[in-house]
């Protein structure tokens, strides 16, 4: 597996390849914390499957370990700067596997959950699969191209259960294929193994199962 730092105008983003050199394309946004290891580490184990994963850096190399750090942080992103970095981001990984028509995944944790959700709606995004931990978003999702997986805490400070259902309806309003997982005993950040605070064993290795299936079957 091999991996780089940098590609030409991604600046600070990381990349993970598969031995072969070429796999499925998989976008990784990264949660409020920033581009930290935890994200590299989950590039490299989509890597290890098969995909080939890019994870932007939206904070420009900023990584906080606090939650008061990491609300500073957020406080300074820009929405419009943040959606054109993950359209290039997007665009430059369909480059690398096959063409810029070659669908691809996007996985998002928390405020990455949300700007996959953003990007999904969008009509021209060509993603086939989008995958969510702990976060939802309001939008219309009738033009969407993609499937949708969900994995949601049983106890979420950060996100709201009626927030949830809307999305639920909003999804099956536009007939969209998507899956609701709650997993019980757990809080928000469960499945990061470096938040000893909420991280959850059990349920990160089901949910983890659950995301390279559901990307294996939508992502071409």
């Amino acid at each position: 597996m091999s991996q780089k730092k940098s590609q030409p105008g991604i600046a600070n983003s990381y990349l993970a390849k598969p031995k072969s050199g070429n796999g499925r394309a998989i976008l990784v946004l990264h949660a409020w914390w920033g581009l930290n290891p935890f994200i590299r580490k989950f590039c490299d184990r989509l890597a290890k499957q098969g995909f080939v994963a890019l994870a932007p850096d939206l904070y420009h190399g900023a990584v906080a370990s606090t939650i008061v750090e990491a609300k500073k942080i957020r406080s300074t992103l820009k929405r419009e700067i943040v959606a054109k970095e993950i359209a290039q981001a997007a665009e430059h990984l369909r480059a690398m596997c096959a063409g810029k028509k070659r669908a691809i995944g996007v996985v998002g944790f928390s405020l990455g959950g949300y700007w996959a959700l953003w990007f999904a709606e969008q009509k021209a995004s060509a993603v086939a699969a989008t995958v969510v931990f702990y976060a939802s978003r309001n939008g219309d999702y009738r033009h969407s191209p993609s499937a949708f997986q969900f994995h949601l805490a049983e106890r979420d400070d950060y996100v709201a259960a009626w927030g949830v259902k809307k999305l639920e309806k909003q999804l099956s309003a536009a007939s969209k294929d998507a899956e609701f997982y709650i997993y019980p005993g757990t809080a928000h950040w469960f499945f990061e193994s470096d938040r000893a605070d909420a991280y959850n064993a059990q349920a990160a290795i089901l949910a983890w199962s659950r995301t390279v299936v559901f990307l294996k079957k939508h992502v071409g």
